[in-house]
């Protein structure tokens, strides 16, 4: 598949191993392991840093196969899930970061194109995430306002 912004077919990623139980050398029970992501997301972390400090320090492979749910899921639950997705908030970081770049360099040119497309992503996402309910309908994504929100 080509790439969103450049007219590159781009490199394939790894994909998980095809697997339909939970792997069996797990030493955790599901309620454990929705213990350990609600914990972890109380201490500040996001949903993808959740995943990878169960992966790394608890050799959980994956939160899915072990307990049937995914851990955004799981947050939902819980009453403790980020009020933005983390994907949209990462791209509002991204574009808040190089508007305080040209404000100090206004002359860069190739990052100038680079907050366009950026937040024409922002705007592409934040269309998705209204239609599916994660973004209230009346949510608009507004630089200052975002500057201040992250």
């Amino acid at each position: 598949m080509a790439r969103m912004h450049s007219r590159k077919k781009g490199k394939s990623g790894s994909k998980k191993p095809v697997r339909t139980t939970p792997a069996e050398w797990v030493a955790y029970t599901p309620e454990e392991i929705e213990g350990f992501v609600v914990k972890l997301r109380n201490a500040g972390n996001s949903p993808s840093k959740i995943g990878i400090i169960l992966r790394d320090q608890y050799g959980i492979p994956s939160v899915k196969e072990s307990t049937g749910k995914t851990v955004l899921s799981i947050l939902q639950k819980n009453n403790v899930a980020p009020k933005m997705p983390e994907d949209m908030r990462n791209l509002i970081r991204k574009a808040t970061n190089l508007r305080r770049h040209l404000a100090e360099n206004p002359k860069d040119k190739h990052n100038s194109h680079g907050l366009q497309l950026i937040e024409s992503k922002i705007k592409r996402l934040s269309k998705y995430y209204r239609n599916v309910n994660r973004l209230p309908s009346t949510w608009v994504y507004d630089p200052e306002k975002a500057k201040l929100d992250i």
